[in-house]
């Protein structure tokens, strides 16, 4: 399998080469040359492990890695990484939907199931390349603690981790500063996440400086996060057909980024039973938005209950764009560049009037987030976190009658977000031992302006 860039730049790459480069050396996003179809494995796949399953899904992608080594790397990621081991992504029946659990990692995250497959991926790499990989990350949240807890202490590894200073739960906060490794250095930016995540494609787009100080990427816009999480998609579509006896199901996932959603996407077009997709954002909805209307374009970025999910500028928006016009870097290019000056962009919908018809999407408000947080534990005294609640809540406004089980995707634990579930219950019921004992440790982590020179100067003392 070769990987392309989205912006038709570079030459075609290796799996191992494509997870180093990171975001595409063109600014443009990596792809698969092709995606598989695998609907006629589906049956030999059923009841595999979750690890055997995350083999036979990578290795088709990541077909420059020896099958003896790729496997020893995911029974690393997996074998007691997770308290739900071996089931990693565990499913609960809650009311009328399944909840697929993807926070029994060390982070508590779902980001964990990928983060800790690509530290494994970057330390196989650099031991049989040799050199060293430092890694620049923005952070709405999740993916920093994740990423750090996936690197940390790992030889030839230096990871920056920027957050938007203040713009992330006190929580996620203390689980990125409080890692005082010497190969980890958070820093707060006095902006949004989308300002971090701007810094982030600055330098990488810097190529003088990406290949002198050998930066490397572990947000989504690196391949092996999305191909990664395409692995629990398949594990629960096949689980709750085995289950319910339905030919599809249709998973309801909170986005921001738009990774996770995209990796079901994948999934779906290589044959996993899923019939349809429901997005779901927040009040920065410039994703439903567009898959309501062909039109995306920026707005203000609103601070949520969901901070993970305030963003305004989806990085791999860009990958199902290209796929959406054919896999054509010439139809793309015009249509990002306009995005850059003007803020807004604007595709032909479908004649139903939405864009795609197996993607069905809406927002959810401050008060849809607090219902169904309170409804859920009303119902059966289950806690979800806020981002999984405005799944829950988006899922039954695209109801339309549909009668196939819903997969909701659980993406953290409640015990990172306490106020928001205080707010919803009236009761400090979100705890977690992990959790709690945050407040006790010692913390580092550097302040800078929005400014991707002070980041760049930054990385350059700190690495000297």
């Amino acid at each position: 399998m070769k990987y392309v860039s989205t912006r038709g730049g570079i030459e075609p790459l290796e799996f191992q080469d494509a997870v180093m480069m990171g975001l595409a050396d063109d600014g443009g996003l990596l792809v698969p040359q092709e995606i598989p179809d695998v609907s006629g494995r589906l049956a030999d796949w059923a009841g595999l492990s979750y690890a055997e399953l995350a083999f036979e899904v990578i290795s088709l992608f990541a077909t420059d890695i020896p099958a003896d080594d790729l496997r020893g790397l995911i029974e690393r990621s997996y074998a007691g990484t997770f308290d739900s081991d071996p089931e990693v992504a565990p499913i609960t029946p809650v009311g009328d939907m399944f909840v697929m659990e993807l926070w029994h990692g060390p982070t508590m995250s779902f980001k964990d199931v990928a983060l800790q497959l690509l530290g494994n991926l970057f330390e196989h790499i650099l031991a049989a390349r040799g050199g060293r990989l430092n890694i620049v990350a923005a952070t709405s949240g999740d993916t920093g603690s994740a990423a750090i807890c996936g690197v940390r202490g790992r030889r030839g590894i230096n990871i920056f981790v920027m957050h938007p200073a203040g713009r992330v739960s006190p929580i996620q906060e203390r689980q990125m500063t409080s890692v005082l490794d010497d190969n980890v250095h958070n820093i707060a930016i006095d902006g949004s996440f989308d300002d971090c995540q701007r810094i982030m494609k600055t330098l990488a787009c810097d190529l003088e400086f990406k290949q002198a100080y050998s930066l490397g990427a572990v947000n989504s816009v690196n391949w092996a996060r999305v191909l990664a999480q395409m692995v629990y998609y398949f594990q629960g579509a096949m689980k709750l057909t085995g289950q319910t006896g339905s030919d599809s199901i249709r998973a309801s996932v909170p986005t921001g980024n738009f990774g996770d959603i995209l990796a079901g996407w994948y999934a779906m077009k290589m044959g996993a039973p899923i019939s349809r997709l429901v997005l779901a954002t927040n009040d920065n909805d410039i994703l439903s938005r567009f898959f309501n209307s062909g039109e995306y374009s920026l707005g203000d970025v609103h601070h949520t209950l969901a901070p993970a999910m305030d963003i305004q500028v989806a990085s791999n928006f860009e990958r199902y764009l290209y796929h959406k016009l054919g896999d054509a870097p010439d139809r793309l290019r015009p249509l990002m560049e306009r995005f850059a000056q003007t803020g807004t962009l604007q595709i032909q919908t479908e004649s139903s009037g939405a864009v795609d018809s197996s993607i069905r999407a809406g927002s959810a408000s401050a008060d849809d987030i607090t219902t169904a947080i309170r409804s859920c534990w009303e119902a059966g005294e289950y806690l979800i976190d806020p981002h999984t609640a405005c799944g829950w809540s988006v899922v039954g406004s695209c109801d339309n009658g549909d009668s196939i089980p819903t997969l909701c995707i659980s993406t953290a634990h409640p015990a990172k977000f306490p106020q928001a579930i205080e707010q919803a219950t009236g009761r400090d019921l979100a705890h977690h031992p992990a959790i709690d004992s945050l407040g006790d440790l010692p913390t580092r982590c550097e302040s800078l302006g929005n400014d991707p020179r002070a980041v760049r100067d930054f990385i350059v003392k700190t690495i000297s």
